[in-house]
């Protein structure tokens, strides 16, 4: 009954916020009308409430996430694929790197604008059920960052929705959760994540909503002299390791955008 309970209510809220999603695309322009929220936008956050209570029962009755049957690695390489979408459609907007670098994946964007939705869902609603609804700080940060996205969700066709300002709110709330269990977890490599994710905001992410020249050198500094603290005791040996999400992020772009790239030109020739 363990793995009947995890896999059904995960299945079941896959398939409805799936199928809200279909529903949303279908009356988007009544949607974007609407003052206030939509009958689907209410139904979309009042479900997902809804499930959440359900995972919670199930937690408390058979623990068992699907942790059981699936690799934790394939809950975490959901998210960072989710992200690395993100960048792409954020692309010709504010940039790959420092403001620039971008215009290149605008043809790739309508096609992630259209289809991110729905990977998306599966992302968060597969990594929510993956875990029990444990009360550790590194599963609460886990899960409140997870009810963020499905509000997120909830929000569709609404100004919110691509507010930049609480979409970068979401973008960098990975840093807070990343670190947070590295530390708990007695993890040496914690800078890795805190110094990855902030050297994501630097060069990428605080360059979409407007902060002065100023203000970015003010961050860029900070960041420096925080690097330059923690490796003095740390030892300079293992300053590489800041790099290793930006390239990974970074080359993760450059295959997936390619490859729709290369996608849509053999469509062309064919």
């Amino acid at each position: 009954m363990s793995r009947l309970s995890a896999w059904g209510g995960y299945m079941l809220h896959q398939l409805f916020i799936w199928w809200l999603i279909f529903k949303a695309k279908q009356q988007r322009q009544e949607m974007r009308k609407t003052v206030g929220l939509h009958w689907l936008n209410w139904l979309a956050l009042t479900g997902t409430g809804g499930f959440i209570l359900l995972h919670l029962v199930q937690t408390a009755v058979y623990y068992d996430g699907l942790a059981q049957d699936v690799s934790v690695f394939s809950s975490q390489a959901s998210v960072v694929l989710l992200l690395v979408v993100v960048i792409i459609i954020e692309a010709p907007r504010r940039g790959l790197w420092f403001g620039s670098g971008g215009s290149w994946l605008a043809k790739t964007r309508p096609l992630f604008i259209q289809y991110h939705g729905y990977y998306f869902a599966w992302a968060i609603t597969y990594t929510f059920w993956f875990h029990p609804m444990e009360t550790s700080l590194g599963h609460l940060l886990g899960f409140f960052y997870t009810f963020l996205l499905f509000i997120q969700a909830g929000f569709v066709f609404t100004p919110l929705h691509t507010n930049r300002y609480w979409t970068l709110l979401l973008e960098v709330g990975v840093l807070i959760h990343g670190v947070t269990v590295a530390l708990i977890a007695g993890q040496e490599v914690w800078p890795m994540f805190a110094f990855g994710f902030v050297l994501m905001f630097i060069i990428t992410q605080m360059h979409g909503i407007g902060l002065s020249r100023n203000l970015r050198w003010a961050f860029a500094f900070i960041t420096l002299v925080a690097i330059a603290l923690v490796y003095q005791g740390r030892g300079w040996q293992h300053l590489h390791e800041i790099i290793r999400i930006p390239i990974i992020d970074y080359l993760l772009v450059l295959v997936i955008a390619g490859l729709v790239l290369l996608l849509q030109k053999t469509r062309r020739v064919a």
